[in-house]
């Protein structure tokens, strides 16, 4: 669409859903048209979010709207844009307005503010999910294709799964935060709720990068939000889950044949986001107000944040060496697996329940999302089907830190494998975005044996930054031999044979740690593929002497089937 094109759309989808409740601050439609006409005029400009109308959270400023964190004593109106803000704008999208949340970002419900609830897209009766009600509402309704969360405890991933859309919780410090209220500051992101998961990526591209004035922000180690194919045989871990969630849940975790793991130490930790040391980091970004005005703060938001204030050191440590271990067992995890698979949250409470239970519904919303901030890691939620109840189910996909663009190939096929329209509408989902092609500082790398996908070694790829390209083999010239627990791959003279393997593209400046960690006989050499030729990994003839030929497999993974 043209930008002028897009802004009537988005017009005219909120004044058919008629939800007040969703915005707190919204420009004027003749405001947007305006802004829309001059960006039409401008032509693109190389802007790769030209025209695309956006929703932001109000916690998040915006330079010239209201901030309030849904607390309107609280508000003020700031003259400058957050950074992931200016970044969104410089990249040309539109700010349709701010979006209404739990106050101060303090639940995972969406119903704790005095700028009403948000309506459930699917429900009336239900939550809509928070705290970045608004946003995801947003969205599911088809006002806006993308919008701004923020996401603590799972802010950004239970909205996704009451409103069957993506939910992209970013590495912490990937997308700054400053500009943004904090709830816990050490651990709080920006967030991203859209269409598909190759727009949220595509949006996060525009409004992350270092930030020399955020305390927080992270330089990413590696161009880590390039697209990868659709691995070849992802290896992923699932949990168990109550029997309520069992169905949906396990067909997908069969789809991608996960296998089950136990995640205690992680929900240990994720119980302390709200009966630990981050509730006194809650009070602690808010404690003037605390202190001195808790009468504007909504009754449940209240009595959570002067928690805060009783807090002591001693637990804080306690807690602090706890969670040193849960991050040292992720990191263990994603050593055997690509991803862990978990349900988003649990199915979506009633209005009613809320009212008679508001700390006990939330918690167990955040049973499988709490901890994955505080243990350092990115995750993607996505739609996972609509149950006999017509509400929808999802799942989400975590992984190490810096691991989005990897996740979002696995979290894309989930998706389209369950659902077909975009949130409660009957628009359908946009075609998906093709693989990021080899870039200019990337190196092809073909892979033969332990390095490819699933196997034990294919961590030492991605710890540098490789992404899978494709599946390919090579001309009919190799032999193959078993040295163990890897193969070795000799060019032949004569009687040679085609050999599966991967291509992955690795940043070319990692490919002497990554030869570094390769034992001899075996080293890297260019192998001639079917479509070409590229470095490769191959074997000193001397060296395979005497291993057993296994040429005739055409691949290790068919050796290794073989061997059972």
């Amino acid at each position: 669409m043209t930008p002028v094109a897009a802004v009537q759309a988005t017009i005219a989808a909120d004044h058919a859903h008629a939800d007040p409740a969703i915005w707190i601050t919204r420009v004027p439609d003749e405001a947007l048209l305006a802004r829309a006409r001059d960006l039409e005029a401008e032509g693109p400009r190389g802007r790769p979010l030209w025209g695309l109308p956006v929703a932001v959270k109000d916690n998040i400023d915006v330079a010239g709207l209201p901030t309030s964190a849904a607390c309107p004593e609280y508000a003020y109106t700031p003259t400058t844009s957050a950074f992931a803000v200016q970044r969104l704008l410089d990249a040309g999208a539109i700010v349709v307005g701010k979006t209404n949340l739990d106050q101060f970002a303090t639940g995972l419900v969406g119903v704790r503010s005095p700028y009403g609830i948000p309506r459930n897209v699917f429900d009336a009766a239900r939550a809509p999910g928070g705290s970045s009600s608004g946003s995801g509402v947003a969205v599911a309704a088809g006002i806006v294709p993308v919008a701004l969360g923020t996401d603590t405890a799972g802010s950004g991933r239970v909205p996704a799964m009451f409103g069957n859309i993506v939910g992209l919780k970013p590495t912490v410090g990937a997308v700054s935060a400053r500009g943004m209220v904090p709830a816990c500051r050490s651990i709080d992101t920006i967030s991203i709720f859209a269409r598909t998961v190759d727009e949220a990526i595509a949006v996060q591209r525009a409004i992350g990068g270092y930030d020399a004035d955020d305390p927080y922000s992270r330089s990413a180690p590696f161009p880590y939000l390039r697209r990868s194919a659709p691995s070849a045989a992802p290896k992923l871990a699932c949990v168990d889950v109550p029997a309520e969630l069992s169905g949906p849940y396990g067909t997908v975790a069969s789809m991608l044949s996960a296998e089950t793991v136990g995640i205690d130490i992680f929900l240990s930790v994720a119980r302390l986001l709200y009966d630990g040391p981050w509730v006194a980091e809650r009070t602690a970004a808010l404690r003037e107000v605390v202190e001195n005005r808790p009468e504007i703060v909504f009754p449940v938001t209240r009595k959570i944040l002067e928690g805060g204030l009783t807090r002591l050191t001693v637990d804080a440590f306690d807690a602090f060496h706890l969670l040193a271990q849960a991050r040292r067992e992720a990191a263990n995890l994603f050593a055997r697996y690509d991803a862990l698979l978990l349900p988003t949250t649990m199915p979506c409470p009633t209005l009613a329940a809320l009212a008679a239970d508001p700390v006990g519904e939330n918690s167990r919303l955040g049973t499988w999302t709490n901890f994955v901030n505080l243990c350092d890691l990115a995750a993607i939620a996505v739609p996972a089907g609509i149950g006999a109840d017509g509400l929808p189910f999802g799942v989400t996909l975590v992984g190490p830190a810096w691991s989005e663009g990897r996740l979002a190939a696995i979290a894309d096929t989930i998706h389209r494998a369950h659902a077909t329209r975009v949130g409660a509408t009957t628009a359908p989902l946009p075609p998906p975005a093709p693989a990021d092609a080899l870039a200019p500082d990337e190196t092809a790398l073909f892979c033969i044996g332990a390095h490819m996908s699933g196997l034990p070694l294919n961590q030492q790829l991605t710890t540098l930054g490789a992404r899978f390209v494709s599946v390919a083999r090579t001309k009919p010239a190799y032999g193959l031999f078993a040295l163990g627990n890897r193969p070795g791959l000799v060019r032949q003279t004569e009687g040679g044979a085609g050999i599966e393997g991967e291509v992955w593209a690795v940043p070319t400046a990692a490919v002497g740690a990554l030869l570094a960690q390769v034992p001899g006989p075996l080293g890297f050499g260019q192998v001639d593929l079917e479509d070409g030729s590229c470095l490769g990994f191959v074997a000193e003839a001397a060296g395979v002497a005497g291993a057993p030929d296994i040429t005739q497999h055409g691949g290790w993974r068919a050796w290794l089937a073989a061997r059972g």
